[in-house]
């Protein structure tokens, strides 16, 4: 077995106002980690504040998802932001979700990027490195949760945070270990069955299938079931057992 204790996150606080995305109390009832939305691609205070109260009640760890200012398009169009003000920009989101969390009587754990930011900095050395400067701004040394191999990773290491492996339990992966983007087809796996089976190889053989058939090697200490997708609560629900019943304890990993 590759993986003794995985951990499994989910995309949380997707709404604004009145439009919600994700359901967040179901996820709560599954997932280690919560991956809450800072207000820049989605979440407004009131979101924040509910999922932090509902996360610190369940025991799950929060992590603060930041992403490019881009709240029409979900955070997910491309964008160039000078290294300072994209620091500046990491930390006034960790920031914000910290009131939240300090207030549930938890704490801001991790930071993950989102979406074109995850995305860029995968291999984009300035930006990786503007969003690490930005969690070591916002103050403590929170880990920080990438892809394997990423600018990210390497740039959290290097400014003395902890770097977290991630893999991604329905998203194609290309043979190089990078995510197919989502513009291009099949780039999110929406078969139930087919996420559970590849959550198991994940951790228990260390890797998946890319698009073109080849194994790719994927060594992670964090598994992400996206809370946008159709029925993500049931099959994140799935997924869990199906590692448990793997042999595969599933524990947040701060």
């Amino acid at each position: 077995m590759i993986q003794d204790v995985i951990d499994l996150n989910a995309d949380l606080g997707e709404g604004f106002g009145r439009w919600t995305l994700t359901d967040d109390e179901a996820l709560l009832s599954v997932v280690t980690s919560a991956n809450v939305a800072c207000g820049f691609h989605a979440g407004d205070p009131s979101v924040m504040r509910r999922v932090c109260d509902l996360a610190a009640e369940r025991g799950v760890r929060i992590g603060a998802q930041v992403s490019y200012r881009d709240l029409a398009g979900f955070g997910r169009r491309a964008m160039d932001v000078p290294p300072d003000e994209l620091a500046a920009e990491v930390a006034y989101q960790i920031g914000a979700l910290r009131v939240f969390a300090e207030a549930a009587g938890a704490e801001v754990s991790y930071v993950k990027p989102h979406g074109a930011l995850y995305n860029r900095t995968v291999r984009d050395a300035e930006q990786a490195r503007a969003v690490v400067e930005g969690v070591r701004l916002a103050g403590g040394t929170l880990p920080v949760l990438g892809l394997p191999g990423s600018q990210l990773l390497r740039a959290a290491e290097e400014l003395g945070l902890t770097p977290v492996r991630e893999a991604f339990a329905d998203r194609a992966y290309t043979p190089e270990g990078t995510l197919v983007p989502r513009r291009e087809p099949h780039a999110v796996v929406e078969d139930a069955d087919t996420v559970v089976r590849r959550s198991v190889a994940f951790a228990v053989d260390g890797g998946v299938e890319a698009v073109d058939g080849s194994h790719v090697t994927v060594a992670a200490r964090s598994l992400c079931v996206h809370g946008d997708t159709p029925g993500a609560a049931a099959i994140a629900a799935r997924v869990r057992v199906a590692l448990e019943g793997a042999g595969v304890k599933v524990g947040a990993f701060t």
